[in-house]
């Protein structure tokens, strides 16, 4: 018998998209209503999954299809009917990611559970849609600042829900919507910087409003109780500060940095005796795990050109298969779980040169964003300067984080991480058109 989800599902797609598409089209609070909900699905994803296998420990465990593809698949329709007035462009940096695909789908020869690589090759092809998307939607920097605006309200929304699970509910580790607290670290993070890099240097802004927003970001985090969260959260605000003094000196930046330490002493003491008890209690045996199976991803990966098969990690890690026969199990029922480092994990599944390939991808952004940065030194967008800024110290932390942990891999954080990609490209495009514009005239 056919589920209740998918009939719902299949009529939303086939009949509420076309409906909600038509009234986007004709009323504009009501596309901006779903261009907050293409930001609020990466944090709150609800989706439905084909051919769930949950019990699997692996970076993906479905067909997925959540609301953020919906909206997604929405806005695509409203883009495409104005292809005329603003024709849809292939986003830069396409070739690296397809290149990174292909490397993934070549993998799938090594695979030994082929749906459990099909899970991750679905996944990877929605977050270039969302990426698709995003980039060809965002058409100014006004539009950029209204998302901007729509953080606030989602930071709202998790620091309520951790909130409630650290007071109410007793949680030690908290973790928000999200399926791990490394997510609402990371995630957070982004946001974070955002609203520190806003407060400190955009004339307009209402301190009260962003620093009391920086601030909630800021309490997610340290009630996560992840210590290389909050250290590399720390490097993300020390480079913004930095960044933002080197432009220029203000009161206003002066009076943030005194408020700032003055609030994070008092956080960080009323957090203490949480933060030292983590410390103190942390188990000795969490270091070798990350060790061993930092090994059995490296022996993965110089056993196979193409690695072991994409989102297999979770299966060759345990026996038949001789990876992990150096980690020590308390029964022969105990599984392996995946390797703390994004990095080793693509390696492991996908292959060396693979590897090469999504650090590459990355790192594209990370330049792209600099020179973004430094071409806004002066023009009629300098004011916009604090974006290139933001991402400059998020970027920073989440690419550090990624060394400790695979949460880029998550559905949440990798739908994050494409915007704020899509969001670079959105800038360095606005640029260059401003500067055709000069000339121009």
């Amino acid at each position: 018998m056919f589920e209740l989800k998918y009939i719902i599902f299949f009529f939303v797609l086939f009949i509420g998209v076309p409906i909600a598409v038509i009234f986007a089209k004709r009323f504009v609070w009501i596309e901006k209503s779903f261009w907050f909900l293409l930001l609020f699905f990466t944090a709150s994803t609800e989706d439905i999954n084909f051919f769930s296998m949950e019990t699997y420990r692996g970076t993906s465990r479905g067909f997925e299809i959540g609301l953020v593809d919906i909206t997604a698949i929405i806005l695509f329709f409203v883009i495409y009917s104005r292809k005329d007035k603003f024709p849809i462009k292939m986003p830069p940096a396409s070739y690296i990611y397809f290149t990174y695909f292909t490397f993934s789908l070549i993998s799938i020869i090594n695979s030994d559970v082929y749906i459990y690589s099909f899970f991750e090759l679905w996944k990877m092809v929605r977050m270039y849609f969302y990426f698709f998307v995003v980039y060809n939607l965002i058409r100014s920097f006004e539009d950029i600042e209204e998302f901007i605006k729509y953080m606030l309200i989602i930071v709202a929304y998790i620091t309520l829900m951790v909130l409630k699970q650290k007071y109410l509910e007793g949680m030690f580790q908290v973790k928000g919507p999200f399926p791990h607290q490394n997510s609402l670290v990371m995630y957070m993070i982004v946001y974070g910087s955002i609203f520190l890099s806003y407060a400190l240097n955009a004339k307009k802004a209402k301190l009260y409003v962003w620093i009391t927003a920086f601030g909630a970001a800021s309490v997610d985090i340290i009630s996560t109780l992840s210590r290389g969260g909050m250290a590399v959260f720390s490097i993300s605000i020390f480079l913004i500060f930095l960044l933002s003094y080197k432009t220029k000196f203000t009161a206003k930046k002066l009076g943030v940095t005194v408020l700032f330490f003055v609030c994070a002493t008092g956080i960080l003491y009323k957090a203490s005796d949480t933060i030292m008890e983590r410390i103190q209690t942390a188990p000795e045996e969490s270091l070798n795990v990350r060790v061993v199976l930092a090994e059995a991803a490296q022996n993965m990966a110089n056993d196979k050109v193409f690695g072991v098969g994409l989102n297999n990690f979770g299966l060759k890690i345990n026996p038949p298969y001789n990876y992990g026969e150096h980690i020590v199990r308390k029964d022969d029922d105990e599984k392996g779980g995946i390797v703390e480092t994004v990095y080793l994990l693509v390696a492991a599944e996908t292959g060396w040169a693979n590897l090469l390939v999504f650090i590459s991808f990355l790192m594209f952004f990370y330049i792209k964003n600099i020179r973004n940065y430094i071409a806004l030194e002066k023009g009629k967008y300098k004011k916009y300067k604090y974006i290139p800024m933001a991402f400059i110290g998020c970027l920073t932390s989440m690419y550090l984080q990624s060394t400790m942990e695979w949460v880029l891999k998550q559905t949440n954080n990798f739908y994050q991480m494409m915007f704020i990609f899509a969001v670079i490209l959105v800038v360095s495009r606005l640029i260059e058109e401003g500067k055709k514009n000069e000339k121009s005239k």
